[in-house]
């Protein structure tokens, strides 16, 4: 676990790496380490004594799946405040606990609702929102704290504000089968850069869509550019199973591996899924978070010239 060592002190976000949400996850021993960690912080966090990293990762937890999961989490650490003020300003309220727990592969029971705890606790992170005492779901949040926080204002203003009329920033990523693609291939096309993981539910939903509307502008000089994120979110599936996935929804499209290069070109996407509608010049003219329906992309398509 890099820099955990330089750190005597770190309050840890419970913030695991997005979504295994299908009955059968990458590696059941991380999903077993998962749990003990989990169960330790549910019966030893308090309000007021943040837990000690270098504890967990020196004392408590020391075998190598242990460690792995404690290096993701941390490497997700500052990511919650972000998306919650993300999925806010796009959805117009605030994440539920599911969708929560969806979004960070929060696979153990009344998880997301610690994390949230975790995070109130920190008095290094702003009191950015307010929770219900019987439910625990997010009740409001406070945009504008987590603006005035540095750490989070690069992230939220390149991900959520003004991407319209802005060139889309050119990338080139490894296909599932390793051969090359790139946006520019696609030069003079109207294109919609889809960003996604495996097994994420809103992603799932939306891949029938896609092929859709693939095959009904097939020759209108139209693409759909799957990103798949799984790589970057450090998830363990393969690409026999991601390829899997395509041949049973029949994807007609390209498809690769996103890079933590074209992520924060993108700035810093975290919400899944993201579609970025690119028109024949290379410019956003539509930047689409979480769940569209058909109707909803078919009806941008069509509007571009």
């Amino acid at each position: 676990m890099r820099k955990l060592k330089d750190h005597k002190m770190v309050v840890l976000f419970m913030a695991q790496a997005l979504i295994l949400t299908s009955p059968a996850r990458p590696a059941e021993s991380n999903n077993g380490a998962e749990k003990r960690i989990i169960d330790y912080l549910r019966a030893n966090v308090r309000p007021g004594q943040p837990v000690t990293v270098t504890k967990l990762y020196n004392e408590v937890f020391t075998s190598s799946e242990e460690r792995k999961v404690l290096d993701r989490l941390y490497n997700i650490f500052f990511k919650i405040p972000a998306y919650v003020a993300q999925y806010y300003v796009t959805s117009q309220r605030p994440p539920s606990l599911q969708e929560i727990a969806h979004q960070f592969n929060f696979s153990i029971d009344g998880e997301a609702d610690l994390i949230l705890r975790i995070i109130e606790y920190d008095q290094r992170i702003p009191k950015f929102m307010t929770r219900d005492p019987r439910t625990g779901e997010i009740a409001s949040v406070d945009i504008e704290k987590i603006k005035a926080d540095s750490r989070f204002n690069k992230v939220i203003e390149r991900s959520i504000f003004g991407w319209e009329g802005k060139p889309a920033p050119p990338f080139t990523v490894q296909s599932f089968d390793g051969r090359e693609i790139k946006l520019s291939d696609s030069k003079g096309k109207t294109r919609l850069v889809y960003f996604w993981f495996s097994h994420c539910p809103p992603c799932m939903q939306i891949t029938p869509h896609l092929v859709s509307l693939q095959e009904k502008f097939k020759g209108r000089n139209f693409t759909v550019i799957g990103l798949n994120a799984d790589r970057v979110l450090e998830l363990d599936y393969k690409d026999l199973e991601r390829k899997a996935y395509l041949d049973e929804n029949r994807v007609n499209f390209p498809m690769g591996h996103l890079t933590p290069e074209v992520q924060s070109a993108y700035g810093g996407v975290q919400l899944f899924p993201t579609i970025f509608l690119v028109d024949k010049e290379g410019v956003i003219r539509r930047h689409f978070v979480n769940y569209q329906d058909e109707a909803t992309l078919e009806d941008a398509i069509e509007s571009m010239p």
